[in-house]
């Protein structure tokens, strides 16, 4: 009686199961939502069905934005960080790294470059510092450049946490995009990847997102993947976040120890770089199914683990990338992790060889375009055409 009872128990629990619908990669990717339980399959997803996903989520970029890339020439002008974040290389407390600031004259013809050379918009990236000084000379360089460039180039900022008046202060003067990555939207592993202290506030992150909305800018965040501690679940609750803060452009990619930081305490937990790199495109991929119209960077940190790692992400959702256009003395002090790529490349060598990774790919590179994202035109109801 017992083995019967099992048996009818058993037959029971898979007619459960069944009746619940569990899902197959291959409904799932056909879907136009997606429950914390798809994303979580996406994200596990191997062989054919790893595969299934790259390419729906390929078809699902050329369907609705296109094949065209996006340039955005990077200047990491300043390394000069207020900021002790665990994971970062050029955190605060990091004394071995050898500080700088690129002077004026270098980070304006680095954007001449990218002008002359039509790659539609730059990106100014630095340390997070929020002196009167520092934002006065932000706001000095936005009108250089566009003054330089006829008002040609569009540009992003990523320098940090602002006040809602540096903000608008830099928009009216000619930023139109700003990228503040959150790095984790799980508050619990927020806290064991940043100092506990006010100064690395999670809700103040989310708040400056908030603002810089508020401000009329593009806004950007992005995860790392593949972190000490971290969970898939969490990774699927951050593709949820971007949807639910609904973000008109990310940055994400994988994580990748520096040793002089204190998070390289915990490498022995991490996955191996193949499989932060591997699990990283499907974040990208299951990001383009989930926000079709958004813009998805290839993040350079892909390439610090596979020369090709760019060229793949294009390949299967990412529509940017940013050739790196800081002076060549300065960029292996901006290490924000190791075997940074292209630290010894020229603009002009730069320029060369994304353009034929990007034919490689099978993209078009969208030359003089500012290639703004067409979800944010969406939901602030603008025609983008």
């Amino acid at each position: 009686m017992g083995f019967i009872f099992i048996e009818k128990l058993s037959q029971r629990a898979i007619g459960f199961v069944y009746l619940r619908g569990v899902k197959n990669v291959k409904d799932i990717v056909l879907q136009d939502t997606f429950s914390k339980e798809d994303l979580v399959a996406l994200l596990q997803a191997e062989g054919n069905d790893r595969q299934l996903l790259f390419e729906a989520a390929y078809e699902r970029k050329i369907q609705t934005i296109g094949n065209k890339v996006f340039f955005r020439g990077l200047v990491e002008f300043s390394n000069i960080c207020s900021k002790d974040c665990l994971y970062c290389g050029i955190r605060k407390s990091n004394e071995k790294v050898v500080r700088y600031e690129a002077s004026d004259e270098e980070i304006l013809a680095a954007c001449r470059f990218a002008w002359e050379n039509r790659f539609g918009s730059v990106v100014l990236q630095s340390g997070e510092l929020s002196s009167p000084a520092f934002v006065n000379r932000v706001d000095r360089l936005l009108r250089s450049i566009k003054q330089l460039s006829n008002n040609e180039l569009g540009i992003t900022l990523s320098c940090g946490e602002q006040s809602r008046e540096t903000y608008r202060r830099w928009f009216e003067s000619g930023a139109h995009r700003y990228l503040l990555r959150i790095e984790s939207s799980s508050p619990e592993l927020y806290a064991k990847i940043h100092p506990n202290n006010p100064q690395h506030s999670f809700e103040k992150r989310l708040e400056c997102l908030r603002v810089l909305k508020n401000c009329g800018y593009q806004a950007g965040t992005g995860v790392m993947i593949g972190l000490p501690f971290q969970t898939m679940e969490q990774l699927a609750d951050d593709l949820l976040f971007l949807k639910k803060i609904d973000v008109d452009m990310v940055g994400m990619g994988p994580y990748i120890e520096h040793e002089d930081t204190p998070l390289y305490a915990f490498r022995n937990q991490l996955k191996s770089k193949q499989e932060r790199f591997d699990l990283a495109l499907k974040m990208v991929a299951a990001l383009r199914l989930l926000m079709p119209d958004i813009n998805i960077a290839a993040a350079t940190a892909l390439q610090a683990i596979d020369p090709a790692g760019r060229e793949k992400a294009l390949k299967i959702g990412a529509n940017v990338i940013m050739p790196n256009l800081t002076p060549c003395d300065f960029r292996k002090e901006y290490q924000l992790y190791e075997d940074k790529p292209c630290l010894d490349e020229d603009a002009d060598l730069c320029r060369n060889c994304l353009e034929a990774r990007i034919e490689l790919a099978g993209g078009e590179i969208g030359y003089g375009e500012w290639g703004d994202s067409r979800h944010f035109f969406k939901r602030n109801g603008i025609p983008s055409d």
